[in-house]
């Protein structure tokens, strides 16, 4: 038997490599392919449902996007007080000058950040038999009529004085929208001793939307909306329809996301609305999706046949040029890992093509010792241009707002604060100009955050105080310049202004432990998140992120920041090393 093996075996290396390859791989590969060839097909088009349900998950996301547009709007108009005045009041005004304020409201609510989509529209009814609309009606408003509406009932809404009416008939104009039926949400608009003032039906044209979703779709599949009941609502294409049997699948099954309907050959996804008591349907034709799967097993097989092709074209060439220089080879290589690439193969062993591969490989060594040292000092001159770029940028930061505070008093006070606000800008802008050092003294960074808020008090008079709490022996320890002044800005435009009342400012800077400089900012503020009213900036914030990446650069992982926010304001913390500077001899406190 031995002697059988050794003569059906091939001899050479090369022939054994290459025999080895098809009869212990290539063989075993292919047959296992063909065998799995139904579970194959089984996997891509459970995947491919999968993808469907996220689409249609996707789509579901959209229409409580179109409700949310909707419950926006009615706070919007509850909570305008124009609207309030209008409505409670329309003797101020002519009806002529009521209809242009509320067109001017819809107008600019049309164009807010949140009603995106045209499809949305929203009617006003006062106590007074006065009627205003978004868009252009079908019919006349008769006030009464519109009054009696069935939606409007006091009865079928819920404690806020809203609730949804799915079938809603369009009233509308067709020049705008020709759907049959809108989505409506009717409610009251009362005040704060909950005594209605006005009545709001905001409506969703949600056949328009679906049919938007299925002309942007790429299969060939059909959107549905029915009820929990299975009545139908909307359909993507016209004239189409679910079999009852479908509808009675889903009510059995809600928990499912899809299935395969063999009537209609189709593969059916669902997702319960829970709000509106709706299920979104698709119907995807199971042909377009073995058309999709035939032509991923044709592109695959294709592929791994080519593979296998050139991978035996590869194994066969290699198998001819490997002898035994190939062991020595690779034990060199691995001690040139170890040695961090401080090595050479001796040239002087080796002949042929194994010589060639030996030069390239010194060479290739050299090549990147060296490209290494230069990579290491590209990457230094990068972090000191962009620790100066960061810098820069905190200049026009703050530059800006303090002209604007200039300018302001000018024209509001004409008094004589401009000259010590110009004093206390000067401070700043040249410790903003002097790009020669990065760290100052920490008593020298106390006086540029004290001519900032001198600044910024007499912008917001009585409006603040801040308290400075710090130890005499760190006057002179050595902090980033312009670290503290970011801060304490923050916590007077974010924090403070936007308070009914005085804010108060903590700068506490202190020791932790001997080698650590903690720098505290802490402000009664409305914390982040809870300003009533958008930022007046018209660019996004640096100051915190420039703060903490000139940290990094400074004192790589020993400089560190954190913010802690709350109701009760937000405190800022920054911790470095403690670097204590000795001071020149005119320098040193009387």
């Amino acid at each position: 038997m031995s002697n059988l093996m050794r003569v059906l075996m091939p001899q050479k290396l090369k022939y054994r490599l290459f025999t080895a390859f098809v009869f212990l791989i290539l063989l075993p590969f292919c047959a296992l392919n063909l065998y799995n060839y139904q579970r194959i097909e089984t996997l891509v088009q459970k995947k491919i449902s999968q993808q469907s349900h996220y689409q249609l998950e996707q789509l579901y996301r959209t229409l409580e996007d179109q409700i949310s547009i909707a419950f926006k709007t009615l706070i919007f108009l509850k909570q305008d007080d124009t609207v309030k005045t209008v409505l409670n009041h329309p003797e101020q005004r002519n009806k002529l000058e009521n209809k242009r304020v509320m067109e001017n409201i819809f107008k600019n609510l049309n164009n807010s950040f949140f009603l995106y989509n045209p499809s949305v529209y929203f009617m006003i009814l006062d106590n007074n038999e006065s009627v205003y609309t978004s868009y252009p009606p079908k019919a006349s408003l008769v006030y009464s009529e519109l009054k009696k509406q069935p939606g409007f009932d006091r009865n079928q809404m819920n404690a806020s004085a809203y609730h949804w009416v799915p079938n809603d008939s369009n009233y509308v104009v067709r020049d705008v929208s020709t759907s049959a039926y809108l989505l409506s949400l009717y409610a009251y608009l009362e005040d704060a001793r909950n005594k209605p003032y006005g009545m709001a039906r905001i409506s969703i044209d949600y056949s328009y939307w679906l049919r938007s979703i299925h002309k942007q779709s790429d299969l060939q599949q059909q959107y549905f909306l029915i009820t929990h009941s299975g009545e139908n609502i909307s359909q993507s294409v016209p004239d189409s329809a679910l079999p009852d049997e479908v509808k009675n699948r889903i009510a059995e099954l809600p928990g499912q996301q899809y299935f395969i309907d063999k009537g209609s050959n189709s593969l059916i996804n669902y997702i319960y609305v829970e709000s509106l008591d709706w299920y979104i349907v698709n119907r995807i034709p199971l042909s377009v999706l073995f058309v999709e799967i035939e032509e991923l097993k044709r592109q695959y097989f294709i592929t791994f046949f080519a593979l296998m092709g050139i991978f035996l074209m590869m194994t066969f060439v290699i198998s001819t040029t490997i002898t035994r220089p190939l062991s020595h080879l690779q034990n060199k290589m691995k001690a040139a890992v170890h040695k961090n690439l401080k090595i050479r193969l001796p040239e002087h062993k080796f002949s042929g093509e194994i010589l060639e591969l030996t030069r390239t490989f010194n060479t290739m060594l050299d090549d990147t010792n060296s490209l290494i040292q230069k990579l290491k000092i590209e990457e230094r001159q990068k972090e000191a241009v962009h620790f100066q770029m960061l810098l820069a940028q905190t200049n026009p930061h703050f530059l800006l707002n303090t002209l604007n505070t200039i300018k302001w008093i000018a024209i509001r006070e004409r008094n004589e604060d401009i000259t010590t606000m110009t004093l206390s800008l000067g401070k700043l802008l040249e410790a903003s100009l002097n790009t020669d050092k990065d760290l100052i003294y920490f008593k020298d960074e106390i006086e540029l955050v004290q001519a900032y808020v001198h600044i910024q008090q007499v912008r917001y008079p009585h409006k603040f105080e801040v308290d400075y709490q710090y130890e005499e022996d760190i006057l002179y320890a050595l902090v980033p310049k312009l670290s503290l002044q970011p801060l304490v800005e923050n916590a007077i435009i974010h924090g403070i202004s936007p308070l009914p009342g005085n804010g108060f400012i903590q700068i506490k800077v202190y020791r932790d432990g001997e080698s650590k400089l903690v720098v505290e900012v802490k402000d009664n503020g409305v914390g982040m998140g809870n300003s009533p009213r958008p930022t007046e900036r018209k660019r996004p914030g640096i100051g915190l992120s420039n703060i903490k990446e000139r940290l990094r650069l400074l004192f790589r992982d020993e400089g560190s920041m954190e913010i802690l926010s709350s109701e009760q304001g937000v405190t800022i913390r920054y911790t470095l090393p403690l670097l204590l500077s000795t001071p020149y001899d005119n320098e040193l406190p009387a």
